[in-house]
């Protein structure tokens, strides 16, 4: 037997604005609250599907930046250049971690400032 991811749990400042990001970005919705906390996922599934769900929970303290554990984003509809100019104009920016600029990935950030890459491999959605 083994485990499998179920959630992702990511601390924010403001639930409501990461999860209309982040919304956005994966195409997930509002799937539930706990107090300020915003649980969001797939579409027509939730939590114990086979993608993991995202909380976005209310900290006081968020820590921004290079997480020691950050989030790859792969495109499923369209190549990496137009995704990229969709996660732009949603609200992420580019993210300098020291790459070359010979990666074939973007380093860009959340509202917030948490880093994630935007992989060039599209897949299925």
């Amino acid at each position: 037997m083994a485990c499998r991811i179920t959630e992702l749990i990511l601390d924010c400042a403001d639930p409501v604005r990461m999860a209309a990001f982040w919304c956005e970005v994966l195409g997930y919705v509002e799937i539930g609250k706990d107090g300020d906390d915003i649980e969001i996922g797939p579409p027509g599934v939730g939590f114990g599907g086979p993608q993991p769900t995202l909380i976005l929970s209310r900290s006081d303290d968020p820590k921004p930046g290079k997480l020691p554990l950050h989030l790859d984003v792969n495109p499923t509809d369209r190549d990496q250049d137009a995704e990229l100019e969709r996660l732009l104009a949603a609200g992420a920016r580019p993210a300098d971690v020291g790459q070359t600029g010979e990666e074939s990935w973007h380093v860009l950030a959340d509202p917030e400032g948490n880093v994630f890459c935007l992989l060039r491999a599209r897949v299925d959605p």
